[in-house]
C-alpha cells in the first residue's frame, strides 16, 4: 500500500524537481553550502511538487485510463480513493509551504505557490485539456524549483534567478514534446492537444530546434552576466550542441518513437549534468544584480 501512495507522488517527476532545485541553489551557494538550509529547501519544494502531483492523479483519473502508461495509477484502478488522495495531497502540502515559510523566507514559498497553482489550475484543470499551448503554460510549474533553490540562498530575486527561470521553462517544452512523441497514440486517445497531436510531428521536431537555441541562448546569460565560470561556458555549450544535434537528426528518423525516446532521455541527462555543474561552475564572487 505504501508503494502505491509513493507512485501517486509521481517520483520520477520528483526526483526531476529536486534536481533542478539542487542546481539553483547550487548557483546561488557559490560554493559555500548550508546543509540545513538546502536539506529543507528540498524537503520544503519535493513534498510541494508531490501535492501537486497528487491532484494532478486526481484531475487526470479520467483520462488515465485510455493511457497506456498512466491505465494502472492507483486512482484508475481504484485501490486508493479520490477522497483519501485529496487528503494525502493536503497534508503533503501543507508540510511543504510550511517548511519552505518557516524554514527558509518568503521567496522560496512565492514561487513554490506559483509552481503550484500553475501546475493544479492552470495546467491540469484548464490548458492540458483545451489548448495546444499547454506545454508553455505547464513550463512555468517545472520552471519554479530551481529558482526556489536559488532564492533560498539569495533571498531575493537577481538576473541569475530571471535567467534560470527563463531558461529551465524554455528546456521544458522540447523535453515534454518528446514524450508526446514516443507516446502519440497515447496523448491521441486520450484527446489531449499537445503540439504533435494538435499539428504534426515536423513541426513539433522544427520547434524542438527553435527552443533548444533559446535555451542556450538564454542560459548563457549566467556567463555573460558573470555568475559562471569558463568551465560552465564550454561545458553547457557542449552539452546543449549535442542536444541541438540529436533535434536535427530526427528530421531524417525512421522511427519516431525510438528517435523521440533518445532525444527524451538525452534531455533528461543534460539538465541534471547542468544542474549538478552549478556546484563547481559559479563565479565567485557573483555580481549583484537584483531585480526585486
Amino acid at each position: 500500500m505504501l508503494k502505491k501512495y509513493l507512485f501517486l507522488t509521481k517520483p520520477g517527476i520528483l526526483f526531476g524537481n529536486f534536481i533542478t532545485t539542487l542546481g539553483g541553489f547550487f548557483l546561488a551557494a557559490q560554493g559555500h553550502v548550508d546543509f540545513l538550509l538546502l536539506i529543507l529547501t528540498l524537503l520544503g519544494t519535493t513534498l510541494v511538487v508531490a501535492s501537486g502531483c497528487v491532484i494532478n492523479n486526481v484531475i487526470d483519473q479520467d483520462i488515465d485510463h485510455k493511457m497506456q502508461r498512466t491505465q494502472n495509477r492507483a486512482l484508475v484502478k481504484k485501490t486508493i480513493s479520490p477522497s483519501v488522495a485529496l487528503v494525502y495531497a493536503s497534508v503533503l502540502g501543507v508540510i511543504g509551504f510550511s517548511i519552505l515559510w518557516f524554514g527558509v523566507n518568503p521567496y522560496s514559498f512565492l514561487f513554490a505557490v506559483i509552481g503550484f497553482v500553475v501546475y493544479v489550475g492552470f495546467y491540469s484543470l484548464w490548458s492540458k485539456r483545451t489548448t495546444i499551448h499547454q506545454t508553455v503554460i505547464g513550463s512555468i510549474s517545472g520552471a519554479s524549483p530551481p529558482v526556489i533553490g536559488y532564492v533560498a540562498v539569495t533571498n531575493e530575486f537577481d538576473v541569475a534567478a530571471l535567467l534560470i527561470f527563463l531558461a529551465y521553462g524554455l528546456w521544458q517544452m522540447p523535453h515534454s514534446w518528446a514524450i508526446a512523441i514516443y507516446r502519440f497514440d497515447d496523448y491521441k486517445n486520450a484527446g489531449i492537444p499537445i503540439l504533435p497531436v494538435a499539428r504534426s510531428i515536423f513541426r513539433t521536431k522544427v520547434e524542438c530546434v527553435i527552443y533548444i537555441v533559446l535555451f542556450a541562448a538564454v542560459l548563457n546569460g549566467l556567463y555573460c552576466f558573470g555568475y559562471t565560470n569558463v568551465f560552465f561556458l564550454i561545458t553547457f555549450n557542449a552539452l546543449t550542441a549535442y542536444w541541438l544535434y540529436l533535434s536535427l537528426i530526427g528530421f531524417k528518423a525512421e522511427n519516431d518513437q525510438i528517435w523521440a525516446k533518445r532525444f527524451f532521455l538525452y534531455s533528461v541527462i543534460l539538465i541534471t549534468l547542468l544542474s549538478v555543474s552549478f556546484s563547481f561552475t559559479y563565479h565567485s564572487p557573483a555580481p549583484h544584480l537584483p531585480l526585486f
